[in-house]
């Protein structure tokens, strides 16, 4: 099974195996965001960043302008 198929029962049964257990007319809509949520982390694992390094590398600094100097 995918989040793609994800039925509102079968999102009611995993919510309820997380500890979360849903109203019934809560569960179309939980499985309407949960096919979403699967949607768009489908884009971000197309993505290709190539030589972007990670972002532990980064170090933000403040940006100077020349009428602070």
């Amino acid at each position: 099974m995918t989040a793609a198929d994800l039925t509102p029962g079968e999102a009611a049964r995993w919510a309820l195996r997380a500890g979360l257990p849903l109203e019934s007319e809560r569960h179309a809509e939980v499985a309407a965001t949960a096919r979403h949520i699967h949607r768009v982390i489908g884009v971000l694992r197309e993505l290709d960043f190539g030589d972007t390094p990670p972002a532990a590398v980064y170090t933000a600094e403040r940006e100077r302008t020349d009428a602070a100097v």
